[in-house]
């Protein structure tokens, strides 16, 4: 009787993770540059409390800070803790924040947040990335600006211009958001950290803009790995 074949063996395909196309003294030069630039990064959303800043993050998906801002000075001059929004109700927030893309998810949203927040978290907000992303209507990258900007940890929030800044540049590349946050936190020099995410951010907002970069008055335009430059 032939005896059975033994199975083949199968190599299992290494998958490699993306790696920066900027050298490691480069990147450290192109923080120097971001951070001399702007020597004080911010939000540009306008808050007063963990609190405010975790609804008015949540109220900026698809939308502009510009508009959220508009918005939210009258909604928070009404409701500025999770008790005023819950007691405010979803169309009562609604009535403030018509003037701002998907509106009545974000309504509905922002108060089950806040019933959460006092229900689960004794009405403070949480302070850590996995209870964050347990609130309605706040993912990831909510979860890592409110981190970043009113708790001081060292996140990167991918959105649209860190995204396109981070391919172009070549500092991280990647096909996806995750991609690029999971590089961004193994390249970004642990004294840029803190600030990287506005520095990116505001970078892309106002310099490395989606149709037509403005190369000529890129501070980092040296160090750019962009092959389309427009200067």
């Amino acid at each position: 009787m032939a005896s059975a074949s033994k199975p083949v063996a199968t190599k299992k395909k290494r998958v490699s993770k993306p790696r920066s196309r900027i050298k490691h003294d480069d990147i450290l030069e192109m923080f120097v540059k971001l951070a001399d630039d702007r020597p004080n990064p911010e939000t540009e959303l306008e808050y007063n409390s963990p609190f405010t800043l975790v609804v008015a993050v949540a109220l900026s998906a698809q939308a502009t800070d510009v508009g959220v801002n508009k918005a939210t000075r009258v909604l928070f001059a009404h409701a500025d803790t999770p008790e005023k929004m819950l007691e405010l109700g979803e169309e009562g927030v609604a009535k403030y924040i018509k003037t701002i893309g998907l509106w009545r998810n974000k309504a509905k949203n922002v108060v089950a947040l806040s019933k959460m927040i006092i229900d689960d978290f004794g009405g403070e907000v949480p302070q850590t990335r996995e209870e964050l992303v347990k609130l309605p209507g706040v993912g990831r990258k909510t979860a890592n600006v409110v981190l970043n900007e009113v708790f001081g940890q060292p996140t990167i929030a991918v959105d649209t211009h860190i995204f396109r800044v981070s391919n172009r540049t070549g500092l991280a590349p990647g096909n996806n958001p995750d991609q690029v946050e999971d590089l961004l936190e193994r390249v970004v020099p642990d004294t840029f950290k803190k600030g990287a995410h506005h520095w990116l951010i505001l970078h892309g907002r106002y310099t490395c803009v989606a149709r037509k970069p403005k190369c000529g008055e890129c501070v980092i335009y040296d160090l750019c790995k962009f092959k389309e430059k427009t200067a």
